[in-house]
């Protein structure tokens, strides 16, 4: 009887132990950084007047903005800090004028006539430069954004994220560990600007909705303009 009493007190022992600790799903950084270093190459590749500031001004706030990043959470994205969730914010802000500007411009010049509208080449080249660094921004918002950030998604999933992969919805899948990594929000932008829609991602949340609404709206008036004026100009 005593020894029977003695192992229940051992197994009762510790009742404040503390839970484990949830798993740290953290990403690489180098896919988002390789797509901050491609908008700055396109942007290095645009005409003067399609450029907002001088050609070096933009890639080099967009290269000190992520050397910051990087030298505060390398390798992987799973600090959370609101000094970098801050810099984060900036980065994709920086990126976002810089694509506001260029559409704009764009868009001004095909109306008006500009130089790069007078050649089908040339307006194609530029015109899918504008249009590939709207991709990359809006994937770079859509990433930051969604669920509080990558930081944020490494250490917690809300019940209810912003944008809804296939993972969330379809319970024959058992993703309750799974992540969206950049790439899943790369995809996003690119096919909701190929296809002016949601196609398997679902926007829950009005940020989202508007975000993904404006995004098909910039889309569609670049590539409908762009094609229009380069078919004229070859015919």
């Amino acid at each position: 009887m005593t020894g029977h009493d003695s192992s229940a007190t051992n197994r009762t022992s510790h009742p404040h132990e503390p839970e484990p600790q949830p798993a740290v799903r953290a990403e690489t950084r180098w896919p988002m950084a390789a797509a901050v270093v491609a908008s700055a190459v396109l942007t290095l590749l645009l005409p003067d007047d399609l450029r907002l500031g001088p050609r070096w001004a933009l890639p080099l706030a967009e290269g000190l903005l992520l050397v910051a990043l990087i030298s505060g959470d390398p390798i992987r994205i799973s600090r959370r800090s609101a000094a970098l969730r801050g810099v984060s914010i900036a980065l994709v802000s920086v990126m976002a004028c810089g694509a506001i500007w260029s559409t704009v411009r764009l868009i001004d010049d095909l109306i008006h006539g500009g130089s790069e509208t007078n050649s089908a080449t040339t307006l194609l080249l530029v015109g899918g430069s504008v249009w590939a660094s709207t991709v990359i921004t809006f994937s770079l918002l859509y990433f930051e954004l969604d669920s509080g950030g990558p930081a944020a998604r490494a250490h917690h999933m809300p019940a209810t994220p912003a944008l809804a992969f296939p993972q969330h919805l379809n319970p024959e899948l058992n993703a309750s560990h799974w992540r969206p990594r950049y790439i899943d929000y790369l995809y996003l932008g690119f096919t909701n600007s190929t296809a002016f829609s949601p196609t398997d991602v679902m926007p829950l949340t009005p940020w989202a909705k508007s975000v993904m609404t404006l995004q098909s709206i910039v889309s569609l008036v670049i590539l409908g303009l762009v094609i229009a004026r380069a078919v004229n100009v070859l015919a």
